[in-house]
């Protein structure tokens, strides 16, 4: 069976997205997976196993310069890439009309189907007419889990069920501590209610520190630069910045720290992908949907407002203690 994913953006959805592969390749006989995505995250999705093809899309790109040459030959380059194959199952994840426009382009094996939600779920982006724009839309659950979300659709796309348990990621590269007790604090989103007071990152970097961890600061962009120069300066001795860089190099860097603390962000869901520590803070009321389950080394903390120093202080020795309850020594 030949499936196509259509999940374009944004990176913590993508990322979420990810235990779907483990599920099709357990329930689905000798099944060759494609999958459509925005070129940025395009690098990353190439380290994880089980994708056969990677389609970038350059919509995001392409807008700015829409009547260009340049534009339309790579439109053109997209469509033969992405017809090139005839497939049994198109599942747009997205659930939005810029999703489900890729997932009526693709091509269709004899008997196939295209598939995405029927309905919006709770904090779920989701665009009613979609459920038009395919042959095949699901009913799914009104309050659910972005990861059990996804899960579902694909399964009840696909006809199999899966086991509760959220499965394993696997990475090309393998994600293992350095020995260095290196920390990363995940401390950029896109959403300003998302933040994280910088007085309380900064308090919460000396206390790593002063245990003995060193902090890792990653960049990404102008906007990012003052708050970590800022951060190093008040946390004092004992930072690694980072340059910005690919996401790709930026998850074997991370690969390598003993565990991340974030708040609810891309990075945050990958340091959940690659069954690191983690404390993932949050700001507003969505670790139900969005926050880590399943494994007591990652946690959820706040949630009405954000949570103070002393609380995500906690959450991380009680992550660090459950791991290394559970015979990891690798700090």
């Amino acid at each position: 069976m030949r499936v196509l994913i259509v999940k374009l953006s944004s990176l913590g959805d993508v990322i979420q997205t990810l235990p779907v592969l483990h599920d099709i390749h357990e329930h689905v006989g000798a099944a060759r997976v494609d999958w459509v995505v925005e070129e940025a995250f395009a690098p990353l999705l190439a380290e994880v196993a089980g994708v056969e093809r990677i389609l970038p899309l350059a919509e995001r790109r392409w807008r700015r310069r829409v009547f260009s040459v340049d534009t339309l030959r790579e439109r053109r380059a997209f469509k033969a890439e992405l017809q090139r194959e005839r497939y049994d199952a198109v599942i747009d994840f997205q659930g939005l009309i810029k999703s489900a426009l890729v997932a009526r382009r693709a091509r269709l094996a004899p008997g196939g189907h295209r598939y995405t939600y029927a309905n919006r779920s709770e904090a779920c982006g989701y665009e009613w007419p979609v459920r038009f724009m395919v042959d095949r839309a699901l009913p799914m659950e009104r309050r659910v889990h972005a990861v059990r979300r996804y899960r579902l659709l694909a399964a009840r796309a696909l006809g199999y069920d899966f086991a509760d348990a959220l499965p394993r990621v696997h990475w090309h590269f393998r994600p293992q501590s350095s020995g260095r007790r290196d920390v990363m604090l995940a401390h950029g989103t896109t959403r300003s209610d998302n933040e994280w007071p910088e007085a309380a990152w900064a308090e919460l970097g000396r206390r790593l520190v002063a245990a003995g961890h060193r902090v890792v600061l990653p960049q990404a962009g102008v906007a990012e630069a003052g708050r970590v120069a800022r951060l190093a300066a008040a946390i004092g001795a004992g930072v690694d910045v980072l340059p910005p860089m690919p996401l790709d190099v930026l998850a074997r860097r991370m690969a390598v720290c003993t565990g991340v603390i974030g708040v609810d962000s891309g990075l945050s869901h990958l340091a959940v992908a690659l069954d690191l520590r983690h404390v993932q803070i949050f700001s507003q009321p969505r670790a139900w949907r969005a926050g880590p389950v399943g494994s007591a080394h990652q946690l959820a903390v706040g949630g009405d407002e954000a949570p103070t120093a002393d609380a995500v202080w906690a959450a991380w020795c009680e992550v660090r203690a459950a791991r290394v309850a559970s015979g990891d020594r690798s700090e």
